[in-house]
């Protein structure tokens, strides 16, 4: 069997940007050019896992990647891996039972998602960065030596955070009427929010390289190419729908409610979520903190104001 290239969660966020850039990667490699990509979804009937089982060196799966184990990924000749993890409470328990099983497997080489850098820490009030870092920290043990791995510290991504907006541009273009404008984002501070694909781009460009050890253990800040505020995106829409806005709501978090009443997870846990944009809203998310190894391998090009117009159309 072909040696394989796993992504995990292929038809999400970051997914199909990575197994696009794949394909076309492996083409043009000396090295890889004998690699398979095999995407699991849990619907490969879809319309995006049809688009990508159409690229040349692609097999889509319908499998949940928490059922994998280590003799599935020897079965399957797995040799590096990207995954996409849920943040859901329980994400420790089946993410770092998944990279034990990679670890067993003798998968060589492991690209994650993580979160915004600055909340990846210990002491972070909302739960789910301290997953993420406790993700970091096992794979970092001595035990997890023989895997080598890189965690990308993706910023908030531009389609969660625009669209609000984008809904409230399409209601007005359809009734002549405007809500409130709920932005999660601040008045003022700069954020560097960055499109799913391009962190899909820069996972896959990594996933190719020949001697990964650089990069292995590294923790990549990943931002758009320039910084937006939420008087900006205000601006935006104003432009859009040419008239002023009588109702802007900054650091608006009521989608909050809505979790909260979807899920069955613990109240409390699902609220701490409120505390994630705290750092953006602190000036800590710009796009000068991109890392420059994401900088020298694959830049993120698409501007806010593009992802906006993009959103519009859709």
């Amino acid at each position: 069997m072909a040696p394989t290239i796993l992504v995990v969660g292929a038809t999400g966020n970051t997914g199909p940007g990575v197994v696009r850039t794949l394909s076309g990667l492996l083409g043009a490699s000396k090295t890889f050019s004998s690699h398979k990509i095999l995407a699991l979804t849990r619907s490969s009937s879809g319309a995006v896992a049809q688009q990508l089982a159409a690229l040349p060196n692609v097999e889509v799966a319908e499998l949940n990647w928490v059922d994998i184990t280590a003799d599935w990924l020897r079965q399957h000749n797995v040799v590096r891996v990207f995954i996409a993890p849920h943040n859901q409470p329980n994400q420790f328990a089946e993410e770092s039972t998944f990279h034990l099983a990679a670890l067993n497997a003798g998968v060589e080489y492991v690209v994650r998602i993580s979160t915004t850098a600055a909340n990846v820490r210990p002491d972070c009030a909302a739960y789910y960065p301290r997953s993420h870092w406790a993700i970091e920290q096992l794979l970092s043990s001595p035990e997890f030596e023989r895997l080598q791995w890189t965690s990308l510290q993706a910023n908030v991504f531009s389609s969660f955070y625009l669209a609000p907006a984008v809904e409230l541009v399409k209601e007005f273009r359809k009734t002549g009427k405007q809500g409130p404008l709920r932005l999660i984002a601040s008045e003022n501070a700069p954020v560097g929010i960055i499109d799913a694909s391009e962190v899909g781009i820069f996972a896959a460009h990594l996933l190719v390289e020949d001697d990964v050890s650089p990069h292995n253990k590294g923790k990549y800040v990943l931002n758009g190419p320039e910084d937006i505020t939420g008087r900006q995106i205000l601006a935006m829409v104003e432009q859009e729908i040419g008239t002023k806005i009588g109702d802007v709501r900054f650091k608006d978090q009521s989608f909050l409610e809505y979790m909260v009443a979807q899920s069955r997870e613990t109240k409390s846990i699902i609220l701490s979520i409120r505390h994630a944009a705290e750092t953006a809203w602190d000036g800590k998310c710009s796009a000068s903190t991109t890392s420059k190894e994401v900088l020298r391998l694959a830049a993120p090009k698409i501007a806010p104001a593009e992802v906006f117009r993009t959103m519009l159309e859709e």
